[in-house]
Parts: structure tokens; C-alpha cells; sequence
């Protein structure tokens, strides 16, 4: 008989071993990613910390809600603009001159009594009346839970972490990865640091070795004392999660700071919301706000401010001078990496608002503040008129 039957049934054979080779390599992968990335995913609510979550007035159907419904444009739409569409700038062409930082720089204080050094995205070491507090410290390369995969730092911590002075608290304002950093909360809990963060979060931290009673869980308007300085959990409208299954289980939060001389604020991640004004009559006048101002977009306008909500933010929680953060690290959205800055700038000069721009590692007093320093590259960037965001519920002024 011919051999010619046989041949089908030899090539069935071949193409089925070939696709199992590549189930089993998917397999293989998809288990290094999860093995990978398991433990940066951080921990469960439950228990005593489940109890006290539940208690709070955000807490609202199983999980932490804004106050006000969310509009979020076409997920496919979303998808599509990511891989095939925006900026051409999104990230530099070249590298960025930083100020580099040591511990010695930080041995005179600020004559004033408040400074802060911006140290890219939105990690900031604020020094105020005498206290040093660090605010969401990410010194890992990547805004991902994979070491090899996702949104890679543009340039490097200015301030090494074995420079970094002993401060008296860390504050987060929620478990996203840009803001909460695996590695970095395990090199700094070796050094037995205090830790403030908003509801549910310290399991996160717990789970990556910080001792629970180094944690203060608070709820938006509870507060609680670094030394003299009071520090306000304040709202904001965002949200939270760092898996597939733990959307909305931990609270977000904005941070106000106040001393006996020295008053600042940080607006977290946060969509446009009422609260802005409440949060300037309560805990205002502040000598210096530190305000999201990138990774905006019309299609996702009910989660972040936008350059020119972010001034008004600040007018609304009645600042002086303002610091534009989250912005310059990292590539987070669709936006070029320097329209930000150029976007605020515009808005701030119209709205008579005195910015500061720092490079990254610059250090910002209020009261020594001048004319914006322009240490980006000028390249292309969309105006207000050309990519206008506002979030959804607010009145436009």
C-alpha cells in the first residue's frame, strides 16, 4: 500500500505537538508573570482592618465609592487610542538632566520652616515645621507589579535611598503602583518608619513586612499627629485596586499638613470634586499645594484633574504658591510627557496662580519662589481648545 495516508496523519501529529509546545510555553509564562508579580499585589483586607472598613461612610455596597457616579468614555475606544493613537511624545528623546541629592543636603533647614524636593511623578520629601514626611514614595523602575513589563521611570531617583534622611513619616494616598512601590516600602519599613495611609491600605503594607503597629489607617477628615504637625486625610475622586479582584477595597485620599507656622497640601490622585472648596475652608489657607496635574484624558475625566482643574483645585483649597506632580516620570497616558507643565502654565498666568516648576530634585520654599523654570524641551503639545478634560458632575465655573 502507499505511503500517502500516512502523510496527513503525520503532519496532524506535528501540528498538534506544535500547538500543545506553544499551550505549555503560554502556560510557563502566563505562571513566571504570576509568580512575578504575586507578591507586589499586596494584601487582603480582612479581619479588624474588614471591620473598620466597613464602617466608613465611603464604604457603600462592598466596596469604596466617590460621592459622585463615574463617566468613563469607550473601553474600546481606550484600547485602541493606547496602542494605535496619541502623542508621538510621550516619552523624551533624550535624557533628563537631574539634580542629584544627598543626605547632606538636607542637614540646614529651610529658613522659612516648609520646602519640599519633588523627586518625579508624585514622591515628595516634604520638610514642615521641623518634620520631615515622605509622600508616596516610588523608587522602583517600573509603575507595574512585573519587574520586566509596564511604565518605565524616565530617569532615576534623584535621591538615592541610602541618601534618604531619616523622616518622621510616610504618607501614601493610595495603593496604585505609581504611588505605592513594593520594593521601596520594604527597603524603608528596614528602618522602622511611621506610616499614614488611607483605609484598608496598611494591608498592603502589613503584608510586605511593616510591623501593623508602625501603620495609622484614617478615613477622609480623621487626622493624626507627626510631632507639632497635624495630617488630615482629605477626599478625593479616584479609585483603587492593584489586581483583577480588589477594585474599590482600599480608600484613596488627598493629605493636608498643617504646622504651627507652615500649612501644605497634596491633592493625591483625583478627578475634579466638591469637596476642593470644603477642604480650603477647613484646613486652609496653604502656603504651598502639591497637585496631580498629568495622565488626563476627556476619556477618563471622572479620575484625574487635568492641568487646568488642577489650578482650579488649587484656588479652591486656597493656596499660594502650587507645585504641578504627576507629571515627567512616567508614561501613563496619551498626552505628550511635557504638556502638563505647558498646560498649567497657561491656565495658572490666566488665573493669576505662581507656580513652581522644579526639575527633578529641585527644592521648592514658597516664599523664595520666582519666575517658572522652563527645563523641559519645547516640543508639540495640545492646548485646552484642542484636548479639553473636565470631570463629569461639576458645574463649569
Amino acid at each position: 500500500m502507499s505511503a500517502a495516508p500516512r502523510r496527513p496523519r503525520r503532519l496532524l501529529r506535528l501540528l498538534l505537538r506544535g500547538v500543545l509546545a506553544l499551550v505549555v510555553l503560554a502556560l510557563l509564562g502566563a505562571g513566571a508573570l504570576w509568580l512575578d508579580a504575586r507578591a507586589a499585589l499586596g494584601g487582603r483586607v480582612e479581619g479588624a482592618r474588614l471591620a473598620r472598613v466597613e464602617r466608613s461612610p465611603q464604604w457603600r455596597d462592598g466596596a469604596f465609592r466617590n460621592r459622585l457616579p463615574r463617566v468613563d468614555g469607550p473601553a474600546g475606544r481606550m484600547l485602541r487610542e493606547f496602542v494605535f493613537g496619541g502623542s508621538e511624545h510621550r516619552v523624551p528623546d533624550a535624557p533628563i538632566a537631574v539634580l542629584r541629592r544627598t543626605a547632606a543636603d538636607y542637614r540646614t533647614p529651610p529658613a522659612g520652616g516648609l520646602r519640599v524636593t519633588w523627586l518625579g511623578h508624585s514622591t515628595l520629601l516634604l520638610e514642615i515645621d521641623g518634620r520631615r514626611v515622605l509622600i508616596d514614595p516610588v523608587w522602583g523602575e517600573r509603575a507595574s507589579p512585573f519587574s520586566s513589563i509596564g511604565p518605565r521611570r524616565f530617569f532615576a531617583p534623584p535621591l538615592a535611598l541610602a541618601e534618604l534622611p531619616p523622616v518622621d513619616a510616610v504618607v501614601i494616598s493610595h495603593d496604585h503602583y505609581d504611588h505605592l512601590d513594593l520594593p521601596t516600602v520594604r527597603a524603608l519599613a528596614a528602618r522602622g518608619v511611621r506610616w499614614l495611609v488611607p483605609l484598608g491600605v496598611g494591608a498592603h503594607l502589613v503584608a510586605w513586612g511593616v510591623p501593623d503597629a508602625r501603620v495609622t489607617e484614617l478615613d477622609w477628615w480623621e487626622a493624626a499627629r507627626v510631632g507639632d504637625v497635624t495630617v488630615t486625610a482629605t477626599p478625593a475622586r479616584h479609585f483603587s485596586g492593584r489586581g483583577l479582584d480588589d477594585a474599590g477595597a482600599t480608600l484613596w485620599a488627598g493629605w493636608a499638613f498643617a504646622g504651627p507656622t507652615r500649612r501644605a497640601f497634596y491633592s493625591g490622585d483625583t478627578a475634579l470634586h466638591e469637596e476642593f472648596a470644603e477642604i480650603g475652608r477647613r484646613l486652609g489657607p496653604f502656603d504651598l499645594t502639591m497637585i496631580e496635574s498629568g495622565a488626563y484624558d476627556a476619556l477618563w475625566a471622572d479620575v484625574h484633574l487635568g492641568p487646568e482643574q488642577a489650578v482650579l483645585a488649587h484656588r479652591l483649597v486656597r493656596g499660594d504658591v502650587m507645585l504641578p506632580v504627576h507629571w515627567g516620570l512616567f508614561d501613563l497616558a496619551l498626552h505628550g510627557w511635557t504638556e502638563p507643565m505647558e498646560r498649567v502654565l497657561v491656565a495658572a498666568r490666566a488665573a493669576g496662580v505662581r507656580v513652581a516648576s522644579p526639575r527633578p530634585g529641585g527644592m521648592v520654599e514658597p516664599a523664595t519662589v520666582g519666575a517658572p523654570e522652563r527645563w523641559w524641551p519645547a516640543v508639540p503639545w495640545r492646548t485646552v481648545q484642542q484636548a479639553p478634560v473636565w470631570s463629569s458632575g461639576i458645574a463649569r465655573p
